[in-house]
């Protein structure tokens, strides 16, 4: 049963009953209907429970009349209900008036009416509401699926489980902030308490209401969804009415085929920037429509990330996606305020470019790289160009990390994180012909390949962290773990066997270009 005092009241035979006492408690809930017929009763009533009485146990003592007006209050009863005319004419005033104290709902029943007429009418009442309710949750699923099924790219969804579904709603962000909101609440209101656990919960908003159910996505939580102005005492039916939609939106958004999570200026902007690569939006609309959005990603030098990983099909899309929440979540690239959207080849991010040095970004993105291989098994890999700074270097920026993107395999010893300006060289030289790289490679080191091959092996291995430190001898020996006497001493017998100086910038770039046209040939 789920009915108020007030509700019960107005239902025949009950309505012809008189509420005499406890105005103010008609909205509690009548859960259930008992009779009193032992003296022990109160210590069986139930929370919402409405007990009747002839008051043949209390007739003749006033003070147990009163104690159990107490301790029915006191176990959250919904009200007692007296029936005239057999044992009192009239309810004592003293219990009136204690019951109008509590705000306890005290009833007059009718004479001509038995305990089984109040009760079976209620019954009734509460069967035809229950079977109303199971009718409508029944429609709403199968809106609901209509709408999975039916689902175009681009439908307001939130929208329209809203309307579905009857309630207003808002969706949550993992970092707390409010994507969608449909209430009547501002967001401090929705947002109180936060950080939440990840479980279904009921709560109170205002002076109203809600329900939050995580939004599910690889086993994490992706955010939340908040129905908000619902029935307090929400049945079984309806809470799993809520789980599916709930489930209807994690699904949409664990596929990729709508970018929820995102602000909407970002949605609209990221929309816009695919169609500007794809040709079909001009440099100046772009820039246009940037200035109308509030994004000021243009105005000043900025930089593309084009992100990546091994799957293919939907576990492609479901690891981009997981990319981009990672990349949200740290610190440095979060206050980026970063825009994201996916293309054919992979996560593409546009980032400020003047806010960081190089290093910063690239150790950044990597630590989201290595997190995402330690917890979830899968490493991505990700090419950043150089810095912009016109709107009209977006397409040069581009293609640049697509050209880093077809030199992954040479990336070697630049890790999963590469920069353009990394790979540009190797992009510079690539058109030179195997067999010109192997003669020049074989040319400069002559002097040394004649020796053992293990010595060979340390003694390269001496030079290319070498010149990967700039010539810095300190450095050298730090990533190497040798003495600094140690490695001046190869240092100084590489020069002697290469004949060259390392103090000659010409010398350094021929050992540079050496080393990279071995990583061009696939050497060790």
């Amino acid at each position: 049963m789920h009915l108020t005092v007030e509700e019960a009241l107005s239902i025949y035979p009950l309505s012809e009953a008189r509420l005499i006492a406890g105005s103010k408690g008609k909205h509690r809930i009548v859960k259930s209907i008992n009779v009193m017929d032992a003296p022990d009763i109160s210590d069986w009533i139930k929370e919402g429970e409405m007990l009747l009485t002839t008051a043949y146990l209390i007739k003749d003592n006033p003070e147990e009349a009163s104690a159990l007006l107490q301790t029915l209050n006191r176990r959250g009863s919904a009200g007692l209900g007296i029936k005239l005319g057999r044992f009192w004419d009239a309810v004592p005033e003293k219990l009136v008036a204690e019951a109008e104290m509590l705000n306890f709902p005290l009833i007059e029943l009718p004479f001509q009416f038995t305990f089984s007429d109040q009760m079976n009418g209620l019954f009734r009442a509460e069967l035809t509401r229950s079977t109303s309710v199971l009718q409508s949750m029944l429609e709403k699923q199968r809106e609901l699926m209509r709408l999975a099924i039916h689902s175009q790219r681009g439908l307001p969804l939130f929208d329209s489980v809203s309307k579905v579904i009857g309630h207003p709603l808002a969706v949550i962000s993992t970092h707390g902030s409010v994507i969608y909101n449909n209430s009547e609440y501002a967001d401090p209101q929705l947002l109180e308490g936060w950080p939440w656990p990840s479980r279904n919960q009921r709560l109170r908003i205002g002076d109203k209401s809600g329900y939050r159910i995580p939004l599910p996505q690889g086993g994490e939580c992706s955010g939340y969804l908040l129905y908000c102005s619902i029935d307090p005492l929400l049945l079984p039916v309806e809470e799993s009415l809520f789980v599916q939609g709930a489930e209807l939106i994690s699904y949409h958004i664990r596929t990729g085929a709508h970018d929820y999570l995102e602000q909407a200026e970002h949605r609209e902007f990221s929309a816009l920037l695919r169609l500007y690569l794809g040709g079909s939006f001009t440099c100046g609309e772009l820039a246009q429509a940037a200035d109308k959005l509030g994004i000021e990603l243009l105005k000043s030098p900025f930089q593309l990330m084009l992100t990546d990983v091994a799957a293919a099909g939907e576990g492609r899309q479901g690891e981009l996606l997981r990319c981009k929440e990672e990349y949200a979540s740290h610190t440095l690239l979060r206050e980026l305020s970063g825009i994201h959207l996916i293309v054919a080849e992979g996560l593409l991010s546009l980032y400020p470019g003047d806010r960081h040095t190089q290093e910063q970004f690239r150790d950044s993105v990597g630590e989201c790289v290595h997190r995402l291989k330690l917890n979830r098994g899968f490493t991505p890999y990700a090419a950043v160009s150089s810095c912009q700074a016109e709107p009209e270097g977006l397409r040069e920026a581009f293609a640049e990390i697509k050209e880093c993107m077809g030199m992954a395999q040479q990336w070697g010893r630049f890790g999963n994180v590469v920069h353009y300006r990394q790979l540009e060289l190797n992009l510079l030289f690539g058109q030179i012909p195997a067999a010109v790289m192997e003669k020049y490679v074989n040319n400069s080191l002559r002097g040394l390949l004649s020796r053992e091959p293990e010595y060979v092996k340390e003694m390269l291995h001496t030079l290319e962290v070498y010149l990967d430190n700039d010539g810095h001898v300190n450095e050298t020996a730090k990533k190497l773990f040798i003495h600094r006497n140690t490695a001046t001493y190869r240092i100084d017998k590489l020069s002697e066997l290469l004949e060259v100086d390392f103090k000659k910038i010409n010398d350094l770039m021929r050992m540079k270009l050496v080393f990279m046209f071995r990583r061009m040939l696939g050497r060790d």
